[in-house]
């Protein structure tokens, strides 16, 4: 495996205040502190990481990916190049641990520095819970909150203002009120198709969430289905019928975006409570009520330590399908 201090992250760093992006851009890990593992996954072997940077006394966040196999590199993996050692057989089966060429043990990575404390709380290992966020909830609680606690977005301004990532930038319709700008997500490394994985930023400000939507914004939301899936054809060879298109709710950021992924991948927050489909969301704006999901009870998956949760539970709104009371001394 590659040293830290010679593996550059996958991107570069994902700032509070991206103001000066260059300044800020992390090259090696050089001087690293390791505090803590804040999350792990085996099945999707990823990991998240607290530490900081030398003498700093700010946070950061790394997470670590193991990249998928490369056809192309298999022959020389599948060589002498590579040490076997036998754990145990029987019969025909042999159980081994195989350690190739550094080269070949490449992980991608993410360093977001500064982080906040937000950001920990994002990546750490949280239980998870429903909550049935009726639109008095949403009004008296979540909206207030967004306003108050919602994380900085200017990374985003950043793309659409062409200041950062325009390297990385797959399509763009530059129309202010049904634009968008489409770039690989950062949990693609853009090499297996079947892991596609793309947002498409809408130009459009003041969308925060789902909860805006009506019928105003079917022509953006119809043009980012069209012609997000046309670059995505066009680009990569991948049909409409073959991509998952989905928004968030509650989404990470409060700025309108979409999500592109293959079919075929599993995405993180393509789940129940979580995910829904655009398709879904038009038809259900322009042939049941062009204010549904103004009106909509919506069903939210949180993390046990999110902050909206708390207050949700703390005002006793929290009507989850298991129908338990809420403690409001919690």
């Amino acid at each position: 495996m590659a040293d830290y201090d010679e593996m550059r992250p996958a991107k570069r760093v994902k700032l509070a205040d991206e103001n000066n992006l260059e300044d800020n851009s992390i090259q090696s890990f050089r001087g690293f502190q390791f505090i803590k593992v804040l999350n792990e996954n085996a099945r999707d072997k990823t990991v998240a990481v607290h530490g900081k940077f030398g003498d700093s006394e700010s946070d950061a966040v790394v997470l670590l990916e193991k990249t998928p196999f490369s056809e192309d590199t298999l022959p020389q993996v599948l060589s002498t190049e590579t040490s076997v050692e036998v754990e145990f057989n029987n019969d025909i089966y042999n159980q081994c641990t195989c350690q190739p060429q550094s080269r070949f043990n490449t992980l991608k990575g993410t360093i977001i520095y500064p982080a906040s404390a937000k950001h920990l709380e994002k990546f750490s290992a949280q239980n998870l819970h429903f909550v049935q966020e009726t639109p008095e909830v949403y009004k008296s609680i979540t909206l207030p909150f967004i306003d108050e606690k919602s994380f900085s977005i200017q990374w985003v301004y950043n793309i659409l203002e062409k200041k950062a990532e325009v390297e990385r930038v797959v399509f763009e319709d530059n129309d202010p009120a049904t634009g968008f700008t489409l770039l690989p997500d950062l949990k693609w490394d853009q090499k297996q198709i079947e892991n596609l994985y793309l947002v498409a930023i809408s130009h459009r400000r003041g969308i925060k969430s789902l909860r805006d939507l009506d019928s105003s914004h079917l022509p953006l939301l119809k043009n980012i289905l069209s012609k997000g899936q046309e670059a995505i054809r066009n680009k990569y060879g991948v049909a409409g019928d073959e991509l998952q298109v989905y928004v968030h709710y509650q989404p990470s950021y409060y700025h309108f975006h979409v999500h592109f992924t293959h079919i075929k991948y599993s995405a993180p927050g393509c789940s129940l409570g979580k995910a829904h489909l655009l398709h879904d969301v038009i038809d259900n704006i322009e042939n049941i009520d062009s204010n549904y999901y103004s009106k909509r009870t919506l069903l939210c998956l949180f993390k046990e330590n999110d902050k909206l949760f708390q207050r949700i539970q703390r005002a006793n709104y929290d009507k989850n399908p298991a129908g338990g009371k809420v403690d409001e001394d919690k």
